[in-house]
Protein backbone atom coordinates (compact mmCIF):
# COMPACT_ATOMS: atom_id res chain seq x y z
CA UNK A 1 0.00 0.00 0.00
CA UNK A 2 1.40 3.62 -0.97
CA UNK A 3 2.13 6.24 1.45
CA UNK A 4 1.17 9.53 1.97
CA UNK A 5 3.44 12.27 1.57
CA UNK A 6 3.11 15.65 2.88
CA UNK A 7 5.56 18.70 1.58
CA UNK A 8 5.85 21.95 3.80
CA UNK A 9 6.66 24.76 1.59
CA UNK A 10 6.66 27.44 3.61
CA UNK A 11 10.67 28.23 2.47
CA UNK A 12 9.43 27.83 -1.05
CA UNK A 13 10.68 25.07 -3.06
CA UNK A 14 13.07 24.27 -6.12
CA UNK A 15 14.50 20.92 -6.92
CA UNK A 16 17.52 19.78 -5.41
CA UNK A 17 15.58 20.84 -2.00
CA UNK A 18 13.00 18.42 -2.50
CA UNK A 19 15.65 15.78 -3.70
CA UNK A 20 17.42 16.13 -0.56
CA UNK A 21 14.47 16.58 1.54
CA UNK A 22 13.55 12.47 -0.23
CA UNK A 23 16.71 10.88 0.38
CA UNK A 24 16.20 11.98 4.59
CA UNK A 25 13.31 10.30 4.85
CA UNK A 26 14.87 7.64 3.37
CA UNK A 27 15.08 7.21 -0.49
CA UNK A 28 18.04 4.37 -1.55
CA UNK A 29 20.82 6.35 -2.52
CA UNK A 30 22.16 2.89 -3.95
CA UNK A 31 18.87 2.94 -6.32
CA UNK A 32 19.78 6.48 -7.17
CA UNK A 33 23.08 6.25 -7.45
CA UNK A 34 22.51 3.52 -10.22
CA UNK A 35 19.59 5.55 -12.27
CA UNK A 36 22.08 8.77 -12.54
CA UNK A 37 24.94 6.39 -13.69
CA UNK A 38 22.56 5.21 -16.60
CA UNK A 39 22.11 8.77 -17.95
CA UNK A 40 22.91 9.47 -21.18
CA UNK A 41 24.48 12.80 -19.40
CA UNK A 42 27.77 13.71 -18.71
CA UNK A 43 29.65 16.28 -16.85
CA UNK A 44 28.24 15.84 -13.51
CA UNK A 45 28.49 14.16 -10.28
CA UNK A 46 26.22 14.45 -7.08
CA UNK A 47 27.08 15.13 -3.86
CA UNK A 48 24.80 14.08 -0.42
CA UNK A 49 26.17 15.98 3.14
CA UNK A 50 24.32 17.65 6.11
CA UNK A 51 24.47 21.16 6.61
CA UNK A 52 23.02 23.39 9.09
CA UNK A 53 20.18 26.09 8.00
CA UNK A 54 18.64 28.69 10.54
CA UNK A 55 20.02 25.94 13.06
CA UNK A 56 18.16 22.86 11.34
CA UNK A 57 19.99 20.30 10.95
CA UNK A 58 19.14 19.12 6.79
CA UNK A 59 19.97 17.21 4.21
CA UNK A 60 21.66 19.21 1.08
CA UNK A 61 21.57 17.81 -2.23
CA UNK A 62 24.23 19.25 -4.57
CA UNK A 63 25.12 18.58 -8.40
CA UNK A 64 28.69 19.09 -9.39
CA UNK A 65 29.26 20.58 -12.77
CA UNK A 66 32.53 20.32 -14.82
CA UNK A 67 33.96 23.48 -15.93
CA UNK A 68 31.96 22.75 -19.86
CA UNK A 69 28.90 22.43 -18.34
CA UNK A 70 28.38 25.34 -15.76
CA UNK A 71 25.82 27.87 -16.40
CA UNK A 72 28.05 30.83 -17.57
CA UNK A 73 26.14 32.48 -19.54
CA UNK A 74 23.06 32.86 -17.25
CA UNK A 75 22.94 35.80 -14.62
CA UNK A 76 20.63 34.54 -12.23
CA UNK A 77 23.31 34.75 -9.51
CA UNK A 78 22.24 38.56 -9.12
CA UNK A 79 18.73 38.75 -7.34
CA UNK A 80 17.32 42.24 -6.54
CA UNK A 81 21.09 43.66 -6.85
CA UNK A 82 22.68 41.06 -4.37
CA UNK A 83 25.40 38.75 -5.00
CA UNK A 84 24.06 34.70 -3.74
CA UNK A 85 25.88 31.71 -3.91
CA UNK A 86 24.81 28.40 -4.40
CA UNK A 87 24.15 26.65 -8.02
CA UNK A 88 20.57 27.07 -7.61
CA UNK A 89 20.86 30.69 -8.43
CA UNK A 90 22.31 29.79 -11.69
CA UNK A 91 19.06 28.59 -12.68
CA UNK A 92 17.98 30.65 -15.64
CA UNK A 93 14.28 31.06 -16.75
CA UNK A 94 14.77 31.54 -20.07
CA UNK A 95 14.14 29.87 -23.20
CA UNK A 96 15.71 30.16 -26.59
CA UNK A 97 16.55 28.70 -30.02
CA UNK A 98 19.77 26.47 -30.34
CA UNK A 99 21.60 29.30 -32.20
CA UNK A 100 21.60 31.13 -28.63
CA UNK A 101 24.96 30.62 -26.72
CA UNK A 102 26.06 27.75 -29.34
CA UNK A 103 28.60 26.36 -27.21
CA UNK A 104 26.12 24.91 -24.34
CA UNK A 105 23.46 21.97 -25.32
CA UNK A 106 20.05 23.04 -25.55
CA UNK A 107 18.11 20.31 -25.45
CA UNK A 108 14.06 20.32 -26.05
CA UNK A 109 11.28 18.12 -25.06
CA UNK A 110 12.83 15.44 -27.58
CA UNK A 111 16.52 14.94 -26.46
CA UNK A 112 14.91 14.72 -22.83
CA UNK A 113 12.67 12.19 -23.08
CA UNK A 114 14.57 10.25 -25.03
CA UNK A 115 17.58 10.45 -22.17
CA UNK A 116 14.36 9.30 -19.61
CA UNK A 117 12.97 6.61 -21.50
CA UNK A 118 16.58 5.00 -22.21
CA UNK A 119 17.46 4.83 -18.33
CA UNK A 120 17.39 2.50 -15.85
CA UNK A 121 14.48 4.21 -14.02
CA UNK A 122 11.07 2.27 -13.61
CA UNK A 123 8.09 2.94 -15.68
CA UNK A 124 6.58 4.79 -12.93
CA UNK A 125 9.89 7.00 -12.32
CA UNK A 126 9.76 7.59 -15.80
CA UNK A 127 6.28 8.50 -15.90
CA UNK A 128 6.93 10.88 -13.11
CA UNK A 129 9.63 12.44 -14.90
CA UNK A 130 8.09 12.62 -17.88
CA UNK A 131 5.43 14.54 -16.56
CA UNK A 132 7.42 16.93 -14.64
CA UNK A 133 9.23 18.14 -18.03
CA UNK A 134 5.53 18.42 -19.87
CA UNK A 135 4.76 20.96 -17.22
CA UNK A 136 7.86 23.12 -17.28
CA UNK A 137 7.63 22.67 -21.64
CA UNK A 138 3.87 23.79 -21.50
CA UNK A 139 4.87 27.02 -19.50
CA UNK A 140 7.80 27.93 -21.68
CA UNK A 141 6.28 27.13 -24.01
CA UNK A 142 3.31 29.80 -22.92
CA UNK A 143 5.77 32.27 -21.36
CA UNK A 144 7.51 32.81 -25.11
CA UNK A 145 5.02 31.90 -26.97
CA UNK A 146 6.47 29.39 -29.29
CA UNK A 147 5.26 25.55 -29.85
CA UNK A 148 6.00 22.99 -27.13
CA UNK A 149 8.24 20.94 -29.21
CA UNK A 150 10.20 23.99 -30.43
CA UNK A 151 11.25 25.07 -26.78
CA UNK A 152 14.91 24.74 -25.93
CA UNK A 153 15.73 24.54 -22.29
CA UNK A 154 18.34 26.32 -20.60
CA UNK A 155 16.88 25.78 -17.06
CA UNK A 156 15.10 22.45 -17.74
CA UNK A 157 17.65 21.71 -20.05
CA UNK A 158 20.67 22.14 -18.07
CA UNK A 159 22.26 19.17 -16.59
CA UNK A 160 21.60 19.89 -13.20
CA UNK A 161 18.02 20.76 -13.81
CA UNK A 162 17.68 16.93 -15.53
CA UNK A 163 19.63 15.02 -12.70
CA UNK A 164 17.46 17.03 -9.99
CA UNK A 165 13.95 15.96 -12.28
CA UNK A 166 15.34 12.34 -12.68
CA UNK A 167 15.71 12.21 -8.74
CA UNK A 168 12.91 13.47 -7.40
CA UNK A 169 11.16 10.58 -9.67
CA UNK A 170 13.42 8.18 -8.73
CA UNK A 171 13.04 9.02 -4.87
CA UNK A 172 9.45 9.37 -4.86
CA UNK A 173 9.20 5.82 -6.79
CA UNK A 174 11.78 4.30 -4.12
CA UNK A 175 9.52 5.60 -0.94
CA UNK A 176 6.49 4.48 -2.29
CA UNK A 177 4.40 7.56 -2.49
CA UNK A 178 0.99 7.30 -4.05
CA UNK A 179 -0.38 10.50 -2.56
CA UNK A 180 1.59 13.52 -2.11
CA UNK A 181 -0.43 16.89 -0.02
CA UNK A 182 0.80 20.63 -0.93
CA UNK A 183 -1.74 23.08 1.44
CA UNK A 184 0.23 26.06 -0.61
CA UNK A 185 3.48 27.26 -2.25
CA UNK A 186 4.77 30.34 -0.47
CA UNK A 187 6.87 32.60 -2.78
CA UNK A 188 8.81 35.93 -1.91
CA UNK A 189 8.72 38.80 -4.12
CA UNK A 190 10.57 42.10 -5.85
CA UNK A 191 12.39 40.77 -9.05
CA UNK A 192 15.08 38.35 -10.43
CA UNK A 193 17.68 39.64 -13.27
CA UNK A 194 17.98 36.78 -15.83
CA UNK A 195 19.51 36.62 -19.28
CA UNK A 196 15.93 38.52 -20.53
CA UNK A 197 15.95 41.02 -18.15
CA UNK A 198 14.73 42.65 -14.78
CA UNK A 199 11.43 39.53 -14.37
CA UNK A 200 8.92 40.00 -11.38
CA UNK A 201 8.55 37.16 -9.06
CA UNK A 202 6.97 34.39 -9.60
CA UNK A 203 8.91 34.98 -12.80
CA UNK A 204 6.37 33.94 -15.89
CA UNK A 205 7.56 30.27 -16.14
CA UNK A 206 6.22 29.71 -12.18
CA UNK A 207 3.18 32.18 -12.94
CA UNK A 208 1.92 29.88 -16.12
CA UNK A 209 2.43 26.52 -13.48
CA UNK A 210 -0.02 28.12 -11.01
CA UNK A 211 -2.55 29.26 -13.29
CA UNK A 212 -2.54 25.98 -15.37
CA UNK A 213 -2.36 23.28 -12.66
CA UNK A 214 -5.08 25.10 -9.92
CA UNK A 215 -2.08 25.54 -6.96
CA UNK A 216 -2.37 27.69 -4.33
CA UNK A 217 0.11 30.43 -3.92
CA UNK A 218 0.58 32.54 -1.00
CA UNK A 219 2.81 35.57 -1.57
CA UNK A 220 4.99 36.13 1.66
CA UNK A 221 7.49 39.79 2.50
CA UNK A 222 10.46 37.45 1.67
CA UNK A 223 12.67 39.31 -0.76
CA UNK A 224 13.39 36.86 -3.50
CA UNK A 225 12.45 33.91 -5.36
CA UNK A 226 11.21 30.92 -3.69
CA UNK A 227 9.60 28.97 -5.56
CA UNK A 228 11.72 27.87 -9.08
CA UNK A 229 10.02 26.84 -11.51
CA UNK A 230 11.52 23.27 -11.46
CA UNK A 231 9.96 23.25 -7.71
CA UNK A 232 6.75 23.99 -9.24
CA UNK A 233 6.33 21.92 -11.81
CA UNK A 234 7.08 19.18 -9.85
CA UNK A 235 4.15 19.88 -7.02
CA UNK A 236 2.11 20.27 -10.19
CA UNK A 237 2.78 17.09 -11.43
CA UNK A 238 2.96 14.81 -8.06
CA UNK A 239 -0.11 16.95 -5.99
CA UNK A 240 -3.22 14.98 -5.48
CA UNK A 241 -4.49 17.03 -2.31
CA UNK A 242 -4.25 20.10 -0.84
CA UNK A 243 -5.12 19.61 2.64
CA UNK A 244 -4.38 17.77 5.38
CA UNK A 245 -6.80 15.34 7.44
CA UNK A 246 -8.23 16.93 10.12
CA UNK A 247 -5.68 15.11 12.50
CA UNK A 248 -2.62 12.81 11.22
CA UNK A 249 -0.13 11.00 12.34
CA UNK A 250 4.03 11.95 11.20
CA UNK A 251 5.56 8.32 10.44
CA UNK A 252 8.97 9.87 9.00
CA UNK A 253 10.14 13.22 8.57
CA UNK A 254 12.70 14.39 6.18
CA UNK A 255 14.74 18.04 5.80
CA UNK A 256 15.65 19.48 2.49
CA UNK A 257 18.40 22.26 2.40
CA UNK A 258 17.88 25.13 -0.48
CA UNK A 259 21.04 26.42 -1.68
CA UNK A 260 20.06 30.59 -1.25
CA UNK A 261 20.32 32.61 2.27
CA UNK A 262 17.02 34.62 3.01
CA UNK A 263 15.32 35.75 5.88
CA UNK A 264 13.04 32.22 5.90
CA UNK A 265 15.00 29.41 7.36
CA UNK A 266 15.65 28.07 3.61
CA UNK A 267 14.39 24.31 3.77
CA UNK A 268 11.57 21.84 2.37
CA UNK A 269 10.23 19.62 5.26
CA UNK A 270 8.39 16.73 3.86
CA UNK A 271 6.60 13.97 5.73
CA UNK A 272 5.33 10.81 5.60
CA UNK A 273 1.83 10.79 7.09
CA UNK A 274 -0.66 8.38 8.35
CA UNK A 275 -4.34 8.83 9.67
CA UNK A 276 -4.31 9.39 13.36
CA UNK A 277 -5.19 6.10 15.75
CA UNK A 278 -8.15 8.23 16.83
CA UNK A 279 -9.59 8.46 13.11
CA UNK A 280 -8.83 4.84 12.63
CA UNK A 281 -10.92 3.88 15.82
CA UNK A 282 -13.19 6.03 14.44
CA UNK A 283 -13.60 4.47 11.50
CA UNK A 284 -13.47 0.47 12.81
CA UNK A 285 -16.60 2.03 14.93
CA UNK A 286 -18.72 2.71 12.48
CA UNK A 287 -17.40 -0.57 10.03
CA UNK A 288 -18.12 -2.13 13.22
CA UNK A 289 -21.68 -0.63 12.82
CA UNK A 290 -21.66 -1.61 9.37
CA UNK A 291 -20.98 -5.21 9.67
CA UNK A 292 -22.19 -6.21 13.11
CA UNK A 293 -24.72 -8.92 13.03
CA UNK A 294 -27.92 -6.98 13.17
CA UNK A 295 -30.03 -9.22 15.54
CA UNK A 296 -27.22 -9.18 17.89
CA UNK A 297 -26.24 -5.42 17.62
CA UNK A 298 -29.01 -3.04 19.47
CA UNK A 299 -26.71 -0.03 17.98
CA UNK A 300 -28.14 -0.95 14.88
CA UNK A 301 -31.44 -2.25 15.32
CA UNK A 302 -33.84 0.58 13.75
CA UNK A 303 -31.19 3.20 13.48
CA UNK A 304 -30.28 5.73 10.42
CA UNK A 305 -26.82 6.87 10.04
CA UNK A 306 -26.71 10.49 8.81
CA UNK A 307 -23.44 11.86 7.07
CA UNK A 308 -22.40 14.81 4.86
CA UNK A 309 -21.45 14.19 0.79
CA UNK A 310 -20.47 16.09 -1.80
CA UNK A 311 -22.56 16.55 -4.83
CA UNK A 312 -20.52 18.16 -8.09
CA UNK A 313 -21.87 18.70 -11.50
CA UNK A 314 -20.94 20.30 -14.94
CA UNK A 315 -22.59 20.71 -18.34
CA UNK A 316 -20.52 19.18 -21.18
CA UNK A 317 -21.99 19.40 -25.17
CA UNK A 318 -18.46 18.65 -26.38
CA UNK A 319 -17.57 15.73 -25.85
CA UNK A 320 -17.86 12.08 -27.60
CA UNK A 321 -19.23 9.15 -25.76
CA UNK A 322 -15.79 7.27 -25.56
CA UNK A 323 -14.21 10.22 -23.41
CA UNK A 324 -17.76 10.43 -21.24
CA UNK A 325 -16.99 6.22 -20.74
CA UNK A 326 -13.48 7.01 -19.84
CA UNK A 327 -13.85 10.01 -17.18
CA UNK A 328 -16.94 7.87 -15.24
CA UNK A 329 -14.53 4.97 -15.12
CA UNK A 330 -11.49 6.87 -13.83
CA UNK A 331 -13.70 9.31 -11.44
CA UNK A 332 -15.17 5.73 -9.22
CA UNK A 333 -11.82 4.42 -9.77
CA UNK A 334 -10.57 7.92 -8.14
CA UNK A 335 -12.98 7.28 -5.13
CA UNK A 336 -15.87 8.90 -6.27
CA UNK A 337 -19.13 6.85 -4.56
CA UNK A 338 -21.39 7.24 -7.39
CA UNK A 339 -21.16 9.20 -11.26
CA UNK A 340 -24.07 9.39 -13.72
CA UNK A 341 -24.99 11.38 -16.94
CA UNK A 342 -28.22 12.97 -17.51
CA UNK A 343 -28.90 14.26 -21.29
CA UNK A 344 -30.28 18.09 -21.52
CA UNK A 345 -30.76 20.58 -24.29
CA UNK A 346 -28.21 23.40 -23.71
CA UNK A 347 -28.16 27.11 -25.09
CA UNK A 348 -28.78 27.22 -28.97
CA UNK A 349 -30.49 23.67 -28.73
CA UNK A 350 -27.54 21.86 -28.24
CA UNK A 351 -28.08 18.17 -27.05
CA UNK A 352 -25.75 17.61 -23.90
CA UNK A 353 -24.73 15.68 -20.63
CA UNK A 354 -24.75 16.84 -17.49
CA UNK A 355 -22.27 15.01 -15.49
CA UNK A 356 -23.26 14.30 -11.53
CA UNK A 357 -20.46 13.03 -9.05
CA UNK A 358 -21.45 11.93 -5.80
CA UNK A 359 -18.15 11.71 -3.35
CA UNK A 360 -16.92 12.46 0.17
CA UNK A 361 -15.14 15.94 1.02
CA UNK A 362 -11.70 14.48 1.05
CA UNK A 363 -11.54 12.98 -2.71
CA UNK A 364 -13.44 16.17 -4.41
CA UNK A 365 -10.25 17.80 -5.40
CA UNK A 366 -8.96 14.85 -7.08
CA UNK A 367 -11.85 14.37 -8.88
CA UNK A 368 -12.26 17.57 -10.03
CA UNK A 369 -8.97 17.96 -11.12
CA UNK A 370 -10.23 14.25 -13.43
CA UNK A 371 -12.97 16.22 -14.69
CA UNK A 372 -11.13 19.04 -15.66
CA UNK A 373 -8.15 17.04 -17.41
CA UNK A 374 -10.13 14.38 -18.87
CA UNK A 375 -13.41 17.29 -19.91
CA UNK A 376 -13.80 19.56 -22.20
CA UNK A 377 -15.53 21.72 -18.87
CA UNK A 378 -14.28 25.07 -17.49
CA UNK A 379 -16.16 25.12 -14.34
CA UNK A 380 -17.77 22.75 -12.03
CA UNK A 381 -20.66 23.42 -9.43
CA UNK A 382 -21.00 22.10 -6.12
CA UNK A 383 -23.09 21.36 -2.87
CA UNK A 384 -22.91 20.49 0.22
CA UNK A 385 -25.41 17.69 1.31
CA UNK A 386 -26.86 15.65 3.68
CA UNK A 387 -28.33 11.90 3.61
CA UNK A 388 -29.38 9.25 5.85
CA UNK A 389 -27.91 6.16 5.43
CA UNK A 390 -30.16 2.76 6.68
CA UNK A 391 -27.55 0.21 8.91
CA UNK A 392 -26.31 -2.44 6.45
CA UNK A 393 -23.74 -5.47 6.91
CA UNK A 394 -22.91 -7.70 3.89
CA UNK A 395 -23.12 -11.27 4.00
CA UNK A 396 -22.03 -14.65 2.21
CA UNK A 397 -24.90 -16.70 0.39
CA UNK A 398 -25.13 -20.28 -0.46
CA UNK A 399 -26.57 -21.10 -3.95
CA UNK A 400 -26.49 -24.42 -5.52
CA UNK A 401 -24.17 -22.75 -8.00
CA UNK A 402 -21.74 -21.55 -5.61
CA UNK A 403 -21.68 -18.74 -2.46
CA UNK A 404 -22.50 -15.13 -3.31
CA UNK A 405 -22.13 -12.11 -1.59
CA UNK A 406 -25.23 -10.07 -0.87
CA UNK A 407 -25.82 -6.36 1.17
CA UNK A 408 -28.52 -6.42 3.84
CA UNK A 409 -30.02 -3.50 4.89
CA UNK A 410 -31.91 -3.05 8.01
CA UNK A 411 -35.36 -0.65 8.79
CA UNK A 412 -37.30 -0.90 11.88
CA UNK A 413 -36.35 -4.55 12.34
CA UNK A 414 -37.23 -5.99 8.96
CA UNK A 415 -34.10 -7.04 6.45
CA UNK A 416 -34.22 -6.21 3.18
CA UNK A 417 -31.40 -8.39 0.82
CA UNK A 418 -29.52 -7.18 -2.09
CA UNK A 419 -27.54 -9.30 -4.07
CA UNK A 420 -24.32 -7.27 -5.03
CA UNK A 421 -23.93 -7.44 -9.05
CA UNK A 422 -19.93 -8.35 -9.42
CA UNK A 423 -20.88 -11.36 -7.22
CA UNK A 424 -23.74 -12.57 -8.82
CA UNK A 425 -22.28 -11.60 -12.65
CA UNK A 426 -19.04 -13.56 -11.48
CA UNK A 427 -20.75 -17.11 -10.42
CA UNK A 428 -22.98 -16.40 -13.77
CA UNK A 429 -19.93 -16.36 -16.15
CA UNK A 430 -18.39 -19.59 -14.08
CA UNK A 431 -21.70 -21.57 -14.24
CA UNK A 432 -22.55 -20.70 -17.12
CA UNK A 433 -26.30 -19.98 -15.60
CA UNK A 434 -28.46 -16.54 -16.57
CA UNK A 435 -28.13 -14.00 -14.39
CA UNK A 436 -31.67 -13.53 -13.59
CA UNK A 437 -31.72 -16.89 -12.32
CA UNK A 438 -29.28 -16.56 -9.71
CA UNK A 439 -30.45 -13.18 -8.47
CA UNK A 440 -33.87 -14.05 -8.98
CA UNK A 441 -33.25 -18.03 -6.28
CA UNK A 442 -31.15 -15.47 -3.71
CA UNK A 443 -34.49 -12.82 -2.96
CA UNK A 444 -36.98 -16.25 -3.62
CA UNK A 445 -34.72 -17.86 -1.26
CA UNK A 446 -34.58 -14.89 1.26
CA UNK A 447 -38.48 -14.09 1.33
CA UNK A 448 -38.90 -17.83 2.26
CA UNK A 449 -36.86 -17.36 5.45
CA UNK A 450 -39.48 -14.44 6.59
Amino acid sequence: MGKTLYLECYSGISGDMTVAALLDLGADRSVLDRVLKSLKVSGFETKISRVVKSGIDACDFDVVLDKEHENHDHDMEYLHGHHHEGRECNHAHGTGTAQDHHHHEHRGIKEITYIIEHSAMTENAKKIALRIFEILAEAESKAHNVPVDQVHFHEVGAVDSIVDIVSVAVCLDNLDVTEVIVPVLCEGRGTVRCQHGILPIPVPAVANIVSANHLHLKMTEVEGELVTPTGAAIVAAVKTKDKLPETFEIQKIGIGAGKRQYECPGILRAMIISQSAEIDEEKAQTEEFKNAEIGNNPKAENQETKDTIIKMETNIDDCSGEVLGFVMERLMKAGARDVHYVPVFMKKNRPAWVLNVICKEEDMETLQNIIFEETTTIGIRYSIMERTILPRETRTLPTPWGEVQVKVCTLNGKEQLYPEYESVAQLSREKEIPFTEIYRYIVLANKDKE
